[in-house]
């Protein structure tokens, strides 16, 4: 890696889990193996930029630049402005939770969320990732990931793939994600939330171009 990619794999400590809250200067520096210098040069420059801050006693944490990003996502993301009136009559009408979910590596990350009852609760919330593999959301795009994707993501969890139920060889994963596909929707039930269903249809990016300015 070059020193931009071992300065941006700082950020990916706070990726390994919900309790990666704060990381300590010496966590880091046992688990990335940078010299002391480096790391010192690295967190100064995150933390100017406002990407990471730091507390005495607690250590470094996400700083206050992510969150004003994820506020300027959540107004101007054009995908989310378009979706979010259509979310909010879905959930009206049938008292559920209305989940808008993209790609994110070979996971789903959440990325908004309408709710219409107060009788169903999903902890999927924004900022959440869960498996590619499970829940109609999940499936709904796996159905639609590239093959040069699919072959890779199978190469590398084939096991999952079949715990899952798609297959025990690629060619019987592309055969159900096709099914899904020609269906045009996905619907499971107790497949991540026991008892409750989730049914999910795929959304063309390419559609809301329209609405980009």
């Amino acid at each position: 890696m070059n020193s931009h990619e071992k300065m941006l794999g700082i950020l990916d400590l706070f990726d390994s889990g919900e309790d990666a809250v704060a990381v300590t200067f010496d966590e880091m520096h046992e688990r990335l193996g940078y010299t002391r210098s480096t790391l010192y040069r690295y967190l100064k420059t995150l933390t100017d930029a406002g990407l990471l801050t730091s507390l005495p006693s607690v250590g470094y944490m996400l700083g206050p630049r992510i969150v004003e990003l994820d506020y300027k996502i959540r107004t101007g993301d054009v995908l989310i402005r378009a979706a979010r009136p259509v979310m909010e009559e879905l959930a009206s009408q049938f008292r559920g939770i209305a989940l808008l979910c993209r790609r994110y590596r070979f996971d789903v990350l959440c990325v908004h969320q309408e709710s219409g009852t107060d009788t169903i609760h999903s902890n999927y919330e924004r900022g959440r990732r869960r498996s590619l593999l499970h829940g109609a959301a999940s499936l709904g795009i796996l159905a639609y990931l590239p093959d040069h994707q699919l072959r890779k993501f199978y190469g590398l969890v084939p096991e999952q793939f079949a715990a899952a139920g798609l297959g025990t060889t690629l060619k019987e994963v592309k055969t159900a994600l096709r099914e899904h596909r020609q269906r045009g929707w996905v619907s499971t039930t107790g497949d991540v939330t026991p008892g409750v269903t989730g049914v999910a249809a795929p959304v063309s990016t390419a559609a809301l171009k329209f609405s980009a300015a």
